[in-house]
């Protein structure tokens, strides 16, 4: 039986589900919320999740980017949430790539999604109860790692997006639905 003493969580991937992905994204007056995106986290937000930031950065392995540079975009996504009453717990990146040119960053590790090892250094740094937590991403890697990690997911996808009966990756069109699906579920 979970601790209920535990947190529930909703663990977001941060390009294409909460700032609009133009590629790899260095310049912090690049950032844009994605639509629907601060208030969809705010609704979770107002549900009682905390919201963690989970988000592959390999532009700083492929040396796009440098790690200053991601934490100044990171810096301002959190900026535009907050500025929206959007409160973020807890942001992590994993700047790894295998073979990636800057040598520090090109290596195997466990937190590259689809693994879910940001996930569950969330968990147990800040006391979360991963079964009754979801993961929200625009990609099935974001999803993929979210269920390994033990909770349930939902991608953001467009209408096209088939669902198999058997699939447990429940399908939304933006963040605001995916918290509208989630209160659902709850």
């Amino acid at each position: 039986m979970p601790d209920r003493a535990l947190r529930r969580a909703v663990f977001l991937d941060r390009d294409g589900t909460l700032n609009v992905d133009t590629g790899y994204i260095a310049r912090p007056e690049s950032v844009r919320l994605v639509p629907n995106a601060a208030e969809g986290a705010r609704a979770l937000r107002e549900a009682g999740f905390a919201l963690i930031i989970v988000s592959n950065q390999s532009g700083i392995a492929r040396g796009v980017m440098t790690t200053a540079q991601a934490d100044a975009v990171d810096a301002k996504v959190l900026d535009l949430l907050r500025e929206r009453g959007v409160h973020i717990e807890a942001s992590y990146r994993c700047p790894h790539l295998p073979g990636g040119q800057v040598a520090q960053f090109g290596i195997e590790c466990d937190c590259r999604k689809p693994k879910p090892g940001m996930i569950a250094q969330a968990a147990r740094d800040l006391g979360l109860d991963l079964a009754r937590s979801w993961t929200i991403g625009d990609g099935v890697r974001d999803v993929e790692a979210g269920l390994a990690a033990g909770t349930r997911a939902v991608l953001i996808a467009d209408g096209d997006a088939a669902r198999r009966a058997d699939d447990p990756v429940l399908r939304a069109t933006d963040l605001l639905d995916a918290a509208r699906i989630i209160a659902t579920k709850e």
